[in-house]
């Protein structure tokens, strides 16, 4: 089994808002997830990211991918991906 970190949507119509989990990658993109570690608010203006860093850094070393959605938003907001 392969594991990926993406996002996953939830919100309304025009007014999404994602959850970045930690999901089997050939899960469908609001299915079953093994852990939520963050969320993306692309419409507000304040607090449009948050994740939880160590859970992050942690699934990278066990082998998780990033979606490059995601690899975009951490690096956006100085997430070291060395």
């Amino acid at each position: 089994m392969s594991v990926s970190i993406r996002l996953k949507r939830f919100g309304a119509k025009k007014r999404p808002y994602y959850r970045i989990v930690v999901t089997n990658s050939t899960a469908p993109r609001d299915g079953k997830t093994i852990e939520e570690v963050g969320y993306y608010h692309p419409v507000e203006k304040n607090d449009q990211v948050s994740f939880k860093a160590d859970r992050i850094k942690d699934w990278l070393d066990k082998g998780a991918q990033l979606s490059p959605t995601v690899k975009s938003l951490l690096n956006k907001n100085q997430f070291f991906l060395g």
